[in-house]
């Protein structure tokens, strides 16, 4: 069996973190379950070799296991928690991020062989295809040759690509590629909500600035990533915070400030909300 190879070929899997195994490609590695993983997901592609893992965005909540492939279209603020793993036998997943660019020009070739759609997610998951398996094996044995992988590692990568396109949960990733669809719009103003979480926002302007009405915006926005523009920036917001207070050497009030809390007790109260203990506890952790 392809996934029982894919293993294999992991190697050491003794410690929880993660680690770069060929060209682009990452393993992350879970040796038992519980904690929470809050970050942003950008475009990715993730291959469940064992294990449990839940992850939420928004109002969603997805459960993904051994075999799964998730395919990830746009930026995402999750909440991921491996829910099965063990010494024994690990939580293991094979990480690559995508290439847009890479996308498009696969797009490209394909013509309208790929432009088929269907109800589309932004956080796709579903059982991987056996050329999907296949190519990232030959992907993942790229390590065993690093003289030819400087070679080979540009072909397969463009040919896992060809699989994300062509994915039964790929769908999303087509309509990315299509001029003014709406997936493409959203994902130029999460682009901008990334680079300006910390500031007001006003959603209209942000509609207007991808060419949609407040009330197309709205709809589209939900229909990718499972929420509002506004929770989706105390989203960012929160991330982002938890980021620096498990980093170190910052208060809780000089870090709502920081990613754009005007009151330290709202961000606290939304901070608890989101991650199920205060502020501070993550402090304590950090020291």
């Amino acid at each position: 069996m392809t996934i029982a190879r894919l293993i294999e070929r992991v190697g050491d899997c003794t410690q929880s973190g993660y680690r770069v195994l060929a060209g682009r490609m990452g393993v992350a590695v879970r040796t038992e379950p519980g904690g929470i993983d809050a970050r942003i997901y950008e475009p990715l592609a993730c291959l469940i070799l064992q294990g449990t893992k839940e992850t939420t965005f928004g109002d969603r909540t997805v459960t993904v296991r051994k075999g799964d492939v998730v395919l990830v279209s746009h930026a995402l603020p999750v909440i991921a928690r491996v829910t099965k793993a063990s010494r024994k036998v690990p939580y293991l997943a094979l990480v690559v991020p995508i290439d847009i660019a890479e996308l498009r020009s696969v797009r490209d070739q394909l013509g309208d062989e790929a432009s088929e759609t269907r109800d589309a997610d932004a956080y796709a998951a579903s059982p991987a295809s056996a050329a999907m398996l296949s190519t990232f094996e030959r992907y993942l044995s790229l390590a065993d040759d690093p003289v030819e992988a400087r070679v080979l590692e540009p072909l397969v990568r463009r040919e896992l690509h060809l699989r994300f396109l062509t994915a039964d949960n790929g769908t999303m990733l087509r309509d990315l590629l299509e001029r003014n669809s709406y997936a493409r719009n959203i994902s130029r103003a999460l682009e901008t909500l990334g680079s300006e979480f910390r500031t007001r926002l006003e959603v209209a302007e942000l509609a207007q600035s991808v060419g949609m009405s407040a009330s197309s915006f709205h709809r589209h926005f939900r229909t990718v990533t499972s929420t509002t523009p506004l929770q989706y920036q105390k989203d960012l917001r929160l991330t982002e915070a938890r980021k620096l207070l498990i980093g170190g050497d910052h208060s809780v009030s000089s870090v709502a400030f920081e990613v754009g809390y005007e009151s330290p007790s709202q961000f606290s109260r939304e901070y608890s909300r989101k991650f199920g203990a205060p502020p501070t506890s993550d402090v304590s952790r950090a020291s």
